[in-house]
């Protein structure tokens, strides 16, 4: 059985940071540093874990690391809403990799998780080695942050699993046409917890007022500044093929400025993709080992 634990860093202003610890890695293979969409967590990231920590698609066995940012999953709650921010965030997946001991890494960043990704490239790059953008690039779409918006902090809370998976379908149902109820009832369990029969989402409600902040008449700041600071790592895009937020004009606009950037759509999958297919899986197993070979990219 692969090597797993749920441990706990500390932040910079003392709260409790759960991250996911899988596998122990082989000697030269890179670990892998996953980090979740807006309202995600860790859970996210329990099969594409055992895949690499296993040695999947014929690939060397790694350490994967699955983090919960503040106010999501096994973290503790900030007091401060405000702090519910990506350069407040980015500080603390520092704080993880300290935790854990790692100074060097293949990157998965889910939507947000990428945007921190791109954050990461741009105060210490000599941590990133390779980075898969999971439906998320420099541009971010209105509609998509639109439909985000109209939903978290905003839905009931299920009365039991069949619920919940209606709840899930009734905001996402657009966006994943290609799910069978198997994949439905996965979605549904990595977004609600249950405990003695009560449900509740898996972040902290207040979560919402970072969204407030967002203005839908005004676009939002793009970033390709952030995405160039990856420009010495190996970059997959995963987009999905119904998203709503991550257009092919950005995909190929990312694809014009990186000196190796690709791109795997996932059909049937919108915003974000689940990496929990067979392809996808293998795919990005496939991209860790060429990070393996990749040339370090030191400090700037």
């Amino acid at each position: 059985m692969t090597d797993a634990a749920d441990r706990y860093a500390t932040s910079s202003d003392g709260l409790r940071l759960h991250y996911r610890d899988v596998g122990r890695g082989e000697a030269g293979a890179l670990p892998v540093v996953c980090l979740p969409g807006l309202t995600r967590t860790a859970v996210d990231f329990e099969v594409l874990a055992a895949h690499l920590s296993g040695g999947g698609a014929g690939g060397p066995r790694r350490r994967v690391l699955s983090l919960d940012y503040r106010g999501r999953g096994g973290s503790d709650h900030d007091p401060d809403a405000s702090h519910y921010s990506v350069p407040v965030e980015a500080g603390d997946v520092l704080a993880v990799l300290a935790d854990a001991g790692i100074d060097a890494a293949v990157f998965v960043g889910t939507s947000r998780g990428g945007l921190i990704t791109m954050v990461l490239s741009t105060v210490r790059p000599e941590v990133i080695r390779g980075a898969v953008l999971n439906d998320i690039g420099p541009v971010l779409e209105p509609a998509g942050l639109d439909r985000i918006r109209g939903y978290v902090g905003r839905l009931p809370a299920p009365k039991d699993w069949d619920d919940a998976v209606r709840t899930v379908k009734g905001y996402a149902g657009s966006q994943f046409p290609g799910l069978d109820e198997d994949d439905w009832l996965y979605f549904a369990r990595s977004t609600y917890a249950e405990r003695d029969g009560v449900f509740r989402g898996r972040y902290d409600p207040a979560l919402v007022e970072s969204l407030r902040a967002l203005d839908p008449a005004k676009p939002m700041p793009t970033l390709w500044p952030q995405f160039e600071g990856l420009s010495g790592v190996p970059v997959l895009v995963v987009r999905g093929e119904t998203t709503d937020l991550l257009s092919t004009e950005t995909v190929a606009e990312m694809a014009r400025r990186h000196p190796d950037c690709a791109l795997l759509t996932v059909p049937g999958q919108g915003h974000a993709p689940l990496l929990h297919d067979p392809a996808t899986l293998a795919r990005i197993a496939a991209f860790a080992t060429r990070c393996d070979a990749a040339p370090a990219v030191g400090p700037r």
